[in-house]
């Protein structure tokens, strides 16, 4: 391990890393937008500034992910967040699941969103909101790494903004991918069918797709199906999206623009297999047999959501926009039969030890307007940058057990007002920026009944408000030779995972106003860092921390084997290191390397003395790939992610180890004209046995699962 560790960090340092903070990409639907640098000098965002600017003015780490770094993890697997554990080093290592339990951007959960729309809900975190779309679909990712303010609540760890492909070339154009993989077990085949139309016109463009995907079981690299994910497997799965996306520009110059996006997006289980737990003592992980258990139903993540947005390029001087979203998402997890599920009026379904069986859905409902004005060179002063705007928010969630229609999270409606305001100033090669948002929300909740399990206690009802001032100051100094260092301290703003202090009410004379965990997080991050960008490569690094007076950790109640939420102060500190070195015309190799550790109390009151866990904060990892190109047709890329292992409070309680692992993969793909691109991936290339970090702890509710084996996908694009 120690060898493995010294090649690593070697190969780390002399790859010059970098990469994912400033890839270039197109960078908004608006036509300017649409141009690509040349040069890879100016690289913008939208995702936080709500129109696009420039990522070396932006005091923080900011990592894109581009379009091709996308298809390159397509190459290898269709799960939504495998990209992210490949190239942001902050991201925690993937759930390979529906569910992305212990997934989380520098140690804390992060705002996903898709277009801009929010895809979970604070109010009820289901850890589902990784699984949404057809990752076809998607023309690059944008993050923001650390807390931050800038895109409403939820954003504890960051903001991570999938955004769809934009049409770029005129005229109309068929895309169809197909795809087949297999473990090259009987029932490990999967398959994919995906097409795209785009269409582009001086005032108008259309982008349609539709999809399916069916997954086999998977298996690890000992020839042993991997068990079904206690939250949610994609594996014996399908998934359809129907993506609809159009827009139309218009006005003088064609400066305004109108756009809509309808979406709907349905995974669900295939139900033929249930779990079967492993050992942890003696190695061995879960697995999964036949049949799946009789009377239950299949697992589904079920999203509907829809959004319009209008800009204009020049209104007053400035860039306006607004934009208008609604969602509807339904999330339905694998029967159980812990005990917080056992009522003995239902008579069944049951298992063959008498125990009932229940299966939980969470269901969401938000919508929200959110609008911007961003001026240049304000009140006549060069340099000066003003930004600002209101956004408006409605979110309802609520949790109930399918099979016997009982209320387990009673609904719980949330509205927040949050206007905003952001400056920055250009004094030569300096950059000042400073901004503040005002949140203020309200939860309501109507009285309700718990659970037999929480003896059937009335809550009473109430509403609760929640206001914060929200500000940031952030510097950045740009130095010659293409290197610039940067400074900034800001704070976000999050509500609690509420459901879970909700439906844990077990005594009489309980009301909403009295659960002091329902209070808010509010974290403070400082960070520093620096950037380099050479014709050679790129450089960037930063080392950040994070501290909320009143934060959250998940802890596992031994009886009900489910989370449970500790509010105490929580103090998170990390490293990262990112880049890429141009090794000639047809050769680039990048790294990544991320050090997080996060301290809470062992006793209220008491000192920062308990390293917190792999629930909530990744083991140290290294990514390391190279991309050969030997002709401008074809390429090949090998890659590498390497999670350590780990030791962590020692003696005490809450001890915890997890063993690392290191995983190869390989894709190549060749353009062949008319015939279409044919790609080959293939993930775990050694074929690699592990066990997932998160679930080799014994003080977790999750199976002790297996990593995926070798999996071999063949994969074939045409364009008409």
């Amino acid at each position: 391990m120690r060898q493995t560790r010294t090649a690593m960090t070697v190969a780390l340092l002399a790859t010059a890393i970098g990469h994912a903070y400033a890839q270039t990409a197109p960078a908004a639907t608006t036509p300017a937008a649409e141009k690509e640098d040349k040069d890879a000098q100016v690289v913008t965002i939208t995702t936080g500034t709500r129109s696009a600017k420039a990522i070396d003015k932006i005091p923080g780490a900011v990592t894109v992910v581009s379009k091709v770094e996308v298809e390159q993890t397509l190459a290898l697997t269709e799960d939504a967040t495998a990209v992210l554990t490949r190239t942001v080093p902050g991201y925690s290592e993937s759930s390979q699941a529906m569910a992305n339990n212990g997934e989380n951007l520098r140690g804390r959960i992060a705002l996903r969103l898709f277009d801009g729309i929010p895809q979970g809900s604070p109010l009820r975190e289901g850890s589902r909101s990784g699984t949404f779309t057809d990752m076809g679909l998607i023309g690059r990712i944008e993050v923001i790494n650390g807390p931050s303010a800038s895109e409403g609540i939820g954003a504890a760890g960051g903001i991570i903004n999938y955004i769809s492909k934009v049409p770029t070339k005129p005229g109309a154009e068929f895309t169809l991918n197909t795809r087949y993989t297999t473990q090259f077990e009987d029932d490990s085949a999967g398959w994919k069918v995906g097409l795209n139309f785009a269409y582009k016109a001086d005032d108008y463009d259309l982008l349609a797709g539709l999809s399916r995907i069916d997954r086999g079981i998977s298996y690890s690299a000992d020839g042993r199906r991997i068990g079904m994910h206690s939250s949610g497997s994609t594996a014996d799965s399908v998934a359809n999206t129907v993506f609809l996306k159009g827009g139309m520009n218009f006005g003088k110059g064609r400066e305004q623009r109108l756009e809509a996006t309808v979406t709907t997006f349905k995974m669900e289980g295939k139900g033929n297999y249930r779990n079967v737990d492993g050992d942890r003592s003696t190695g061995v992980p879960a697995t999964a047999e036949r049949p799946a258990l009789f009377g239950t139903l299949a697992e589904i993540n079920d999203f509907k959501q829809g959004s319009v947005s209008y800009s204009h390029g020049n209104l007053l001087g400035g860039v306006f926009t607004l934009s208008a979203y609604t969602a509807d998402q339904a999330m339905r997890f694998p029967a159980e039969s812990g005990a917080d599920r056992q009522d003995p009026l239902i008579p069944s379904p049951r298992d063959s030890a008498g125990q009932l069986i229940d299966q939980s859905e969470v269901a969401s409902k938000k919508k929200g307007v959110r609008t911007s004005f961003a001026r240049q060179e304000a009140f006549g002063v060069g340099g000066l940058e003003l930004r600002g705007g209101l956004d408006l928010a409605r979110d309802q969630a609520q949790q109930r057990l399918a099979l016997s229609n009982r209320l387990w999270v009673p609904p719980m409606n949330y509205s927040s007002t949050a206007p905003w305001l952001q400056a920055s100033y250009d004094i030569g090669p300096v950059t000042v920026s400073g901004g503040f948002r005002r949140e203020d929300g309200k939860l309501h909740v109507d009285t309700y009944v718990t659970t037999f399990f929480r003896n059937r206690v009335t809550v009473e009802g109430g509403t609760l408000e929640y206001a914060a001032n929200l500000p940031n100051v952030g510097l950045i100094w740009r130095l010659p030779a293409g290197w610039s260092v940067f400074a900034a301290t800001g704070k976000g703003f999050t509500l609690p995972n509420l459901g879970i202090p909700l439906r844990n009410v077990n005594f009489v004379g309980q009301s909403v106003a009295g659960i002091i965990d329902l209070r808010a997080v509010i974290v403070k991050n400082d960070e520093v860092g620096f950037n380099w960008r050479g014709p050679m490569g790129a450089l960037s690094g930063s080392y950040y921390k994070s501290y909320s007076d009143f934060g959250q950790t998940l802890l596992v109640d031994p009886v009900t084997r489910d989370f449970i939420l500790r509010r105490l102060p929580v103090e998170i500190k990390g490293f990262e290191l990112s880049g890429e070195l141009n090794l000639g015309r047809d050769l680039k190799t990048s790294a990544t390397y991320s050090r997080v550790r996060g301290k809470t109390e062992f006793v209220a009151g008491g000192p920062l003395d308990r390293e917190m866990g792999v629930l909530d904060i990744s083991p140290d990892k290294f990514t390391l790939s190279g991309t050969w190109k030997p002709t401008s047709q074809s390429s090949l890329t090998l890659g590498a992610t390497q999670l350590m292992s780990r030791e962590i409070n020692v003696g005490r309680s809450n001890e915890e180890r997890t063993r690392g692992y290191t995983v190869a993969d390989l894709s190549a793909r060749v353009d062949l004209g008319r015939i279409g691109t044919f790609t080959l991936g293939v993930e775990n290339l050694l074929n690699k046995q592990y066990e997932l970090s998160f679930s080799q702890v014994s003080a977790s509710f999750l199976p002790y699962m297996a990593g995926r084996g070798r999996v071999v996908s063949v994969s074939h694009e045409i364009r008409f």
